[in-house]
């Protein structure tokens, strides 16, 4: 039955992708003079319907939840706003396409090359034939180890201290809200792309199936980030992120602040932080934000931008200090 919902869903976007493409995108490339990318832009449709469907799910069903549960409440929800702007660019595929059109010759080589010098890919779906290939296990288990990697992935982020001045964009929002996710800087946001798209690359996970497994990260991230009082209970909360674990994270002085602390780095799954001792149940309701954006005494008032050029410009600035700190 989940495997009929999900291929009629498919099946659907298919339809819809075909429908729009035919309509209104293969004339404009027409008239444009670049049908040489005809094939790459209608796949790339395919991550354009499939962001919009998310945004359309995350306003319908968290925003309601945030006015009517708040977990904080806010008289001005100004800071929010370039976090949507932020979402409708990272949920547009708008990383996805640039990283398809620029990088995805080079995968196709390195391919070549693995199969030519006789380097096996590693097929998770083929372990157990008739078994992991099915399509809802194949599922289930590429989603656990990209999973596993992305709770690395998020500890190096906050590990290594240029590499922290990128991530510092996506922390520095003190008004968490369904729209948080996808405030990272562009440049982190690439590393982040080229290094799932690999690794699926690697362990065999195909197109179509990564498109979805995305779209389900994606997805829970925003269900984590939600201003709003959703308690998973004691179970649930132990087999998926729960809002208050992840925002335990966000928290001042507890979760996240550069290289020396650090807790709750699990994306979509807690066992990672209770395997490698790195999980804090702790549930009370904290300030979230970087330290040293707060005033004196307790931080220096650190200003992290306000739009999305300020932003992305102050990172940058950061980097640069931390590398050449004598200019």
């Amino acid at each position: 039955m989940i495997n009929e919902a999900i291929n009629a869903l498919e099946d659907g976007i298919a339809s819809l992708q075909t429908l729009l493409y035919v309509d209104a995108v293969q004339p404009l490339l027409y008239r444009l003079g670049l049908m040489g990318y005809d094939e790459d832009t209608y796949d790339a449709l395919y991550w354009v319907i499939v962001g919009v469907l998310q945004i359309v799910v995350m306003y319908v069903v968290l925003r309601p939840l945030e006015a009517w549960f708040p977990a904080e409440s806010w008289q001005d929800r100004k800071a929010t706003r370039v976090d949507v702007l932020y979402t409708w660019i990272a949920k547009l595929g708008v990383f996805n396409v640039t990283f398809f059109f620029l990088l995805q010759p080079g995968f196709d080589r390195l391919q070549s090359l693995m199969a030519i010098h006789s380097v096996p890919d590693i097929q998770f779906d083929g372990l157990w034939p008739g078994v992991t290939d099915g399509p809802l296990v194949s599922f289930l288990i590429y989603l656990v180890a990209l999973d596993f990697a992305g709770y690395w992935y998020h500890r190096w982020q906050h590990r290594f201290g240029v590499w922290w001045a990128l991530h510092a964009v996506h922390h520095s929002q003190r008004q968490m809200s369904l729209w948080t996710d996808d405030r990272n800087h562009v440049l982190d946001t690439m590393i982040q792309a080229a290094f799932f798209a690999a690794l699926s690359l690697f362990i065999g996970v195909e197109p179509g199936q990564y498109v979805v497994l995305v779209a389900v990260g994606n997805l829970l991230q925003s269900v984590q980030h939600v201003n709003a009082r959703v308690r998973f209970g004691r179970v649930l909360e132990r087999v998926l992120v729960s809002p208050s674990f992840h925002r335990r994270h966000h928290a001042i002085g507890y979760g996240h602040e550069g290289t020396r602390y650090g807790c709750n780095f699990g994306v979509l799954l807690p066992w990672w932080d209770m395997l490698f001792k790195t999980a804090s149940w702790n549930s009370a309701q904290e300030p979230t934000g970087i330290r040293d954006q707060l005033p004196p005494p307790q931080g220096r008032s650190r200003d992290y931008g306000d739009g999305w050029w300020h932003q992305q410009a102050a990172a940058i600035a950061r980097i640069s200090r931390r590398l050449f700190p004598a200019r």
